[in-house]
């Protein structure tokens, strides 16, 4: 899978097969409309393209109001590549690209740039300035400049609830994981590089993996039971924080740290995925280091009881914690 910053420009000119969305959390709605996107695609010989934006549309129109993020521009991607998607094309959502009409976004984006030949949109697509542009005005665009257009209805679960990324981003804010799991057809993750981090961790015995979130807010948040993927054959049992850590912070950076259980090893500048499989609390502000050391080892015998491991050997006073260094 290729992916363009912006209109392509070496395959501009290359006729596609186009699905268009913000496509947060790539759930089994998404997914469903992808597979129907990917067989039109394959049907008519033309590779699969998406458009999508960056920051979300309502992220630029309303910075305090927007909704939390679901996924990383990583794994939106990476579940994009999963879905058989050919192209992306992450589109700068600025005030240029929001005060165009919906006919400049018609010829100058869709036909000049992206060269569509068959657009697949959801039933709540809107296009250009103040939303102008709906599925009506794009047929008729369609047959002006010579593609096709077809319409897909959201996908709805058995009890007739929509899939939608609201309802998975509910079920994260709620702490349901097993609801945001099954709407999104597959386990919840974040992944990113390690990076190195303040040391706090492994002053207070449970040295922690750090992964830095670019977003501002994340429907997630709070103390996490997880597996950790990509540092060794089998996924790395252990627990995490994810949110602004107000005992040792106040600089309103989301941070992602990893307590791993029972391993040492080099993962500064690896990329790993983080997969959630409960949360066990909120996030809470301590009085002292003290009573944050205290309760991370409560949250380490709650998640190591899910796992059902045993309970973690204390080192005696001075001892090493039978975790390298080179883990912050």
């Amino acid at each position: 899978m290729r992916v363009f910053r912006g209109l392509p420009n070496a395959e501009s000119k290359a006729p596609c097969a186009l699905t268009i969305g913000n496509f947060d959390g790539v759930h089994r709605g998404h997914q469903a409309l992808l597979a129907r996107a990917r067989a039109a695609a394959d049907a008519r010989g033309l590779p699969l393209c998406v458009m999508t934006f960056e920051p979300h549309p309502r992220e630029f129109f309303n910075p305090a109001g927007a909704p939390p993020r679901i996924a990383l521009l990583r794994d939106k991607l990476e579940a994009l590549r999963a879905a058989g998607v050919d192209r992306v094309v992450v589109e700068h959502f600025n005030q240029r690209f929001a005060s165009q009409s919906a006919d400049a976004f018609v010829h100058d984006t869709l036909v000049n740039g992206l060269h569509a030949r068959w657009i697949l949109v959801g039933d709540d697509f809107r296009y250009g300035a103040k939303r102008a542009g709906d599925f009506t005005a794009l047929q008729s665009a369609g047959k002006e400049y010579g593609f096709e257009v077809e319409q897909m209805a959201t996908l709805a679960d058995p009890e007739g609830a929509r899939v939608s990324s609201s309802a998975v981003r509910a079920a994260l804010m709620a702490g349901e994981i097993d609801d945001a799991t099954r709407l999104l057809g597959r386990p919840y993750m974040i992944s990113g590089h390690v990076i190195h981090g303040q040391k706090l961790g492994r002053d207070l015995g449970f040295p922690t993996l750090n992964i830095r979130i670019t977003h501002k807010r994340l429907a997630l948040a709070g103390i996490l039971v997880v597996r950790v993927h990509g540092l060794a054959p089998e996924p790395l049992m252990g627990v995490a924080s994810l949110g602004l850590r107000p005992t040792v912070d106040d600089s309103g950076r989301i941070l992602l740290e990893v307590f791993i259980f029972d391993w040492h090893g080099d993962a500064y500048g690896k990329i790993v995925r983080v997969e959630f499989m409960k949360k066990l609390r909120s996030e809470a502000r301590y009085v002292d280091l003290d009573a944050l050391k205290a309760a991370i080892g409560r949250d380490v015998a709650q998640a190591r009881a899910y796992f059902s491991l045993p309970p973690a050997i204390q080192p005696s006073r001075g001892a090493a914690t039978g975790v390298t260094d080179r883990i912050s």
